[in-house]
């Protein structure tokens, strides 16, 4: 562990947060089409076009993304329409972070559980955010050998997402102002938008074209947003190149995390037993039936 890595140790501990925030790529409402994370990619894009303040977009989503590790599809909208108050929809979201908020920078939690109910429904999402939650990602690949196809894959909608959210929250374990990494995490697939994802496999293969075609298409979308966010995001994602300044590390450790906690889900859902749900999960959970459940699932043989 060298100097400049000393600072993550802290990661074991924030792991199963980071996971279970993930999950988000795989959960979806009858609300809105794509997964929650999905839904909040295209959310923030739009804040951010709508001339949002990034750093109010940035935490609030962050934010949101914590509580919904154990909401799921709940939040604030869905809770007033059920007949809450303001406040008191607040406090379950509130409950929600709380209870796995454990883990993060005591500094950052405060700042994000303050941002909660910044959240806001925005305009129509940009088709940069349309195409990217369209756009599958291709998952490892390995020059000269065979894909291995694992369904379903996750779009570049839920990976950008998630990264900018890991990015915020690593960003106090490596000293980081947290909007920054967050902004390199939404956009940096930007030249997906056109380039369908060949994996790494496919990238050796670009060769010495990929950065220029990396280049010239990041450069397409972000000639057609408005200047002063097109500014900012040009600035940030500079920090792409090395993982020196402590923003870059906060992203680049977001970007891996997320890579491979992606590839864990996969075998994990893999291994998944029938006995895992009824023991570990108390698939029959207590209530006042739970007795008359489990004579059914004897009788059956299950």
């Amino acid at each position: 562990m060298t100097a400049r890595t000393s600072g993550l140790t802290t990661l074991g501990a924030l792991r199963p947060l980071l996971a279970e925030i993930g999950d988000a790529k795989r959960v979806r409402t009858a609300s809105a089409p794509g997964s929650l994370a999905e839904q909040a990619f295209a959310r923030a894009w739009a804040r951010l076009l709508d001339g949002e303040d990034a750093e109010q977009v940035a935490l609030s989503e962050t934010a949101a993304a914590v509580a919904r590790a154990r909401l799921a599809g709940i939040d604030a909208a869905v809770l007033t329409d059920a007949g809450l108050s303001a406040d008191e929809a607040q406090a379950v979201l509130r409950r929600a972070f709380d209870e796995v908020a454990g883990a993060l920078d005591d500094g950052l939690a405060a700042r994000l559980r303050d941002a909660l109910p910044a959240v806001r429904p925005a305009g129509p999402p940009p088709a940069l955010a349309v195409a990217l939650n369209a756009q599958p990602r291709a998952g490892a690949t390995s020059p000269g050998r065979p894909r291995v196809v694992v369904e379903p894959p996750e779009s570049h909608g839920d990976h950008c997402l998630t990264v900018a959210v890991y990015g915020c929250l690593l960003a106090p374990v490596v000293g980081a102002d947290p909007v920054v990494p967050f902004l390199v995490g939404l956009a940096h697939h930007l030249h997906n938008v056109v380039l369908p994802d060949a994996g790494f496999a496919g990238e050796v293969l670009l060769g010495g074209h990929l950065d220029p075609v990396i280049g010239t298409l990041e450069e397409r979308e972000l000639a057609a947003l408005p200047a002063p966010l097109a500014g900012r995001l040009r600035e940030v994602l500079l920090l792409r190149a090395d993982a020196v300044a402590p923003a870059s590390q906060a992203f680049h450790a977001a970007d891996v995390l997320d890579r491979v906690l992606q590839v864990h889900h996969h075998a994990r859902a893999a291994a998944f037993t029938a006995a895992q749900a009824l023991d570990e999960l108390e698939l029959v959970h207590a209530g006042p039936v739970q007795a008359f459940h489990l004579d059914v699932l004897a009788a059956a043989g299950l």
